[in-house]
């Protein structure tokens, strides 16, 4: 039998890599990724140039994206039979050969494998290798620690509603938003609210060639990139206030 092997790419940068994720694509002869209909896939293009010639691909194209609304009855229901249907294929793969199966940043941290993961438990090995969050490469590229002292770090969402999300901003010392896109507005006036605007950044294509680091007060665009990360750095208060 074999197996299927997540792999996690990192930030987009392929040299920002683990050894381990470069080794396992290259010597990888079944490749699987995700990708929106009609592209390449974030995942599949950091590895550009560096599969073997003859390796078999299988996109999987996810069957919306961002024409309905996420929290709507249908979405839910076409995204669950997308998982479903490769779930079954990709275990029906690895009965006989090893799949590599990539993946943006870590898998584990809001990889859309987990997905696939949950659905093939118990039923092929699988094996899951780490790789840097796409967070971590935006606040390297801002170039300022994320974090001091005893400051508590909060992930959000960009989809939460706007209230919850002012509520979280301010009762926090450094913030990641992720799920920015058409969020954009709505997190700028959260933060607004929460007293946390001038000092935010916003991370667009962290990493990757086209990387763009603009403080967000001085971006007016309604809606930003797909991959794109808001930041506010801790200030380390909570250690100089123990000092």
């Amino acid at each position: 039998m074999g197996r299927i092997i997540c792999c996690g790419l990192g930030p987009g940068d392929p040299d920002l890599m683990s050894v381990r994720a470069d080794r396992t694509v290259r010597a990888a002869k079944h490749v699987a990724f995700f990708r929106k209909k009609g592209q390449l896939g974030q995942a599949r293009r950091i590895v550009d140039g560096l599969l073997a010639a003859d390796v078999s691909e299988y996109p999987m194209e996810y069957p919306v994206t961002t024409e309905i609304a996420f929290d709507s009855a249908e979405y839910t229901q076409l995204l669950a039979s997308f998982y479903d249907e490769w779930a079954e294929r990709l275990a029906r793969l690895a009965r006989a050969i090893d799949l590599v199966v990539l993946c943006e940043g870590d898998p584990y941290f809001y990889g859309s494998f987990m997905h696939l993961h949950a659905r093939l438990q118990g039923r092929v090995a699988l094996e899951v290798i780490a790789g840097i969050p796409g967070m971590a490469g935006c606040w390297n590229a801002v170039g300022q620690p994320i974090a001091l002292g005893d400051d508590v770090t909060t992930v959000l969402m960009g989809t939460l509603p706007e209230a919850e999300l002012a509520q979280r901003m301010r009762n926090s010392d450094a913030l990641v938003v992720m799920k920015t896109g058409r969020n954009l507005e709505k997190i700028r006036r959260a933060l607004a609210s929460a007293g946390r605007l001038n000092d935010a950044w916003l991370v667009e294509r962290g990493t990757m060639p086209d990387q763009r680091v603009s403080r967000l007060v001085d971006i007016h665009d309604a809606e930003c990139a797909y991959f794109a990360i808001v930041l506010v750095h801790g200030q380390g208060l909570r250690r100089e206030a123990a000092e």
